[in-house]
């Protein structure tokens, strides 16, 4: 029996064999940076050399790269450590925006701050889930402490406009974060060009280890304040003793990432191209929720009208990896709060699937996964009756 056809990409990357050959041979000998002999040292430099690939990734300088334990911690730090610095007395600014399509790892700890007499914002999106910037610059005043947008959606892949972000925040004296987990290592990310304060990103997203991400933070930006406190590593930003061996699968992942971005995006646009053509040759009527906006290289945003999501997910799942954006709330299956936002029915909510391709997939792999698609689709919608062929 053949393993499923792998097209989660969204929820995470397969693990690229060279960051794997990293963490072995970390793991080879004990590896703790603070100690003071020469195993100490060489867990140091490994952490360092990782330090300096994801920097270069992002078209950062090293001290300016924070490593966490993933995505969620580095947005968390960000907004939660930026409003501790305003509390502190620092800033008289108490409003908070982010964008309504944004990650839980996004809104959660925005939310959390209303309780702190922060004014908490969701920025609209439009029907294809991109940013409204005109809403945004009518929300953003003066009063604005920091405004946190997407770099690329989670669900839709849909590409947020952040340069145009920053213009707006920083006109009005704001600070950006920018949540680009999805985003990094799969296009082009240059935190200069983007113009913003920070960015976090996330190793397993980028075909590394998880269990590790990471927090850029401008030299030219306030420094956040730390949420945990210990032993003062990372310059006590992000105190712990660092997990040297899934740092250096990070740093391996961040290197063949950059190396790859060209030939990565052109061999993921071209397996959707042919994936997305053999479902309309079978007859589906593929529509695409974020229209001809443009989108993360190999994701697409899925509707079938009359197929219900869940159930195609689960009727493939022995022969393919795809997924939903549902979540699961006190036990009921509840639409996505993305596609809500952008003015979605429940019903229409509940007909679309999301697929990310990767690097390691094959023309004859996406052949086989359509035609699945195809075979499950048709089965559902003889079965409910709202469409024979």
């Amino acid at each position: 029996m053949r393993d499923p056809v792998y097209l989660d990409g969204f929820a995470t990357m397969p693990l690229a064999p060279e960051a794997q050959q990293a963490m072995i041979e970390v793991w080879r000998q004990p590896a703790n940076a603070g100690s003071p002999h020469r195993l100490g040292d060489r867990a140091a430099r490994l952490i360092d050399d990782a330090r300096a690939s994801v920097a270069a990734l992002l078209g950062a300088s090293s001290p300016e790269i924070v490593f966490t334990s993933g995505a969620t911690e580095a947005n968390n730090l960000a907004i939660l450590g930026v409003s501790r610095w305003a509390l502190s007395g620092k800033s008289k600014r108490r409003r908070i925006i982010v964008s309504s399509v944004e990650h839980k790892a996004v809104l959660a700890p925005a939310e959390s701050l209303s309780e702190c007499g922060f004014d908490v914002i969701l920025a609209p999106v439009d029907g294809n889930g991109v940013l409204d910037c005109d809403a945004l610059q009518a929300l953003a005043t003066d009063e604005t402490l920091l405004i946190s947008v997407m770099l690329a959606n989670n669900e839709t892949g849909a590409l947020q406009p952040i340069e145009r972000v920053s213009q707006i925040a920083h006109a009005v004296g704001a600070l950006v974060h920018c949540d680009a987990a999805q985003a990094v290592g799969k296009i082009s990310v240059d935190v200069l060009d983007l113009d913003v304060d920070y960015l976090s990103l996330s190793a397993h997203k980028l075909y590394g280890p998880g269990g590790v991400g990471a927090l850029y933070v401008a030299a030219s930006a306030p420094r956040p304040h730390p949420l945990v406190f210990g032993g003062g590593q990372q310059n006590a930003l992000r105190p712990g003793t660092e997990p040297v061996a899934i740092i250096a699968g990070f740093g391996a992942a961040a290197e063949l990432a950059r190396s790859r971005l060209s030939s990565d995006a052109a061999h993921a646009a071209d397996l959707m191209s042919g994936f997305e053509n053999r479902l309309w040759n079978a007859g589906l009527d593929v529509v695409r929720t974020t229209g001809n906006r443009p989108v993360l290289p190999g994701s697409m945003s899925v509707h079938l009208s009359g197929v219900d999501a869940d159930e195609l997910v689960l009727s493939v799942s022995s022969d393919v990896s795809i997924s939903t954006g549902s979540a699961c709330n006190s036990g009921q299956v509840l639409p996505s709060h993305v596609l809500l936002s952008m003015g979605l029915t429940q019903s229409i909510s509940r007909e679309i699937f999301r697929i990310m391709l990767n690097r390691y997939n094959k023309s004859a792999d996406i052949i086989y996964a359509a035609d699945k698609i195809v075979d499950a689709a048709r089965r559902l919608k003889d079965r409910t009756g709202r469409l024979r062929q």
